[in-house]
């Protein structure tokens, strides 16, 4: 029987080295998720500032391209003031025939804006070209025209200087807003990036879990070994102090007979050695 528990023993030792390697393995693969998960959720909080510092950045962008498109339109409006002015007194003395000066202006505006934007042909772009150039040449022939009278030369230049001031503001506008939409995509990017990145925290977080609860299914079985195998020692060792005092019982009782013997022949007559005499008296007959 002792050495059938023995070797069950053998079995939960066994079973239970087992559960103790898988389970160190499952709390390394569990760590190893947790790094990963907490370098993916830094990387998505960095992502997400730089998202709101882009957006910050945009916001600020677009509350300057409000502020100059209002101080534009100020100095627009300022103009067209004195062009409808102009155009009043050109009705009064010059020929009503001739486009007015603002309506001119505007549709050069509108050609150059062309220009600088869409895709033409080279023919194209020289046609356009040549008609800015004769609006031009038909603005600086009525503005000369114009500039014959002291108080219109004044209105003129001062027309002039209110829309070169909003010309130079719309630019910036337009530089600012095209800021304001790079910010805008980078803003967007990140915030992408951040949502991928968290979404590959959670998967990492998700397999954390599951190592780190598979681990602790191992560490159970591994302590419910350790139990079992605790409770064996204890029967084995029961047993086995059972079987050595069982043992000893014999010895003992080997060494009375033989002593009474050896003492039953001295009192016979027999000389005892010495190897007799502390046999005696180990069995306490002398």
């Amino acid at each position: 029987m002792l050495n059938e528990l023995i070797e069950k023993r053998k079995k939960i030792l066994a079973e239970s080295e087992q559960h103790k390697e898988r389970r160190n393995e499952l709390n390394a693969l569990a760590s190893k998720f947790a790094r990963e998960r907490n370098a993916l959720n830094t990387k998505t909080r960095e992502f997400v500032d730089e998202a709101q510092k882009n957006k910050d950045l945009r916001d600020e962008s677009n509350r300057s391209v409000q502020s100059l498109k209002e101080e534009r339109n100020a100095l627009n409006e300022q103009a067209n003031v004195l062009f409808e002015e102009i155009e009043d007194f050109k009705k009064e003395h010059g020929n009503l025939k001739n486009r007015g000066i603002k309506e001119l202006q505007k549709q050069i505006e509108h050609l150059e804006f062309r220009q600088q934007t869409e895709v033409i042909s080279t023919d194209k772009e020289r046609e356009l070209i040549d008609k800015i150039k004769q609006m031009k040449s038909e603005v600086r022939d009525q503005e000369s025209e114009l500039e014959q009278n002291k108080d219109m030369r004044t209105k003129l230049n001062d027309a002039r200087e209110f829309r070169k001031g909003a010309s130079d503001i719309h630019a910036r506008v337009t530089e600012l807003a095209e800021l304001a939409q790079k910010y805008h995509d980078q803003m967007v990017e990140n915030y992408r990036n951040a949502d991928k990145s968290r979404e590959s925290a959670d998967e990492a977080h998700k397999s954390f879990v599951e190592a780190q609860e598979s681990a602790d299914a191992e560490h159970k079985f591994f302590l419910a070994c350790q139990k079992e195998l605790r409770d064996y020692d204890k029967v084995i060792g029961g047993l086995r102090k059972k079987t050595r005092k069982t043992k000893v019982t014999k010895e003992q009782k080997a060494v009375r007979k033989e002593a009474e013997r050896i003492f039953t022949s001295f009192r016979g007559g027999e000389k005892l050695t010495t190897d007799d005499l502390l046999l005696l008296q180990r069995s306490k007959l002398v």
